[in-house]
């Protein structure tokens, strides 16, 4: 599944809002509709969450997502 980013500086806003929320699409949607309500005092209705859904976008796939990290064995202290 692809995931999804909701930038509350695409939304239409008085309070220039710069947060991000990044996702599989249910978490991003959801987490995006509870701070419309909460954060800019919009109220949770139809056409709230049509905004919220067209605001969607894929995320951008980063670079090293994904990828695992290299295991490097410790080091052992020299004794010098």
């Amino acid at each position: 599944m692809s995931r999804k980013t909701m930038d509350c500086r695409k939304a239409p806003s008085d309070t220039h809002c710069t947060l991000t929320i990044s996702g599989e699409e249910d978490e991003v949607f959801q987490a995006a509709v509870a701070h419309a309500v909460s954060v800019h005092g919009h109220e949770d209705s139809a056409e709230l969450r049509e905004m919220i859904r067209g605001l969607l976008e894929d995320e951008a796939p980063a670079a090293s997502m994904g990828r695992p990290m290299p295991m490097q064995e410790p080091q052992q202290p020299s004794r010098h």
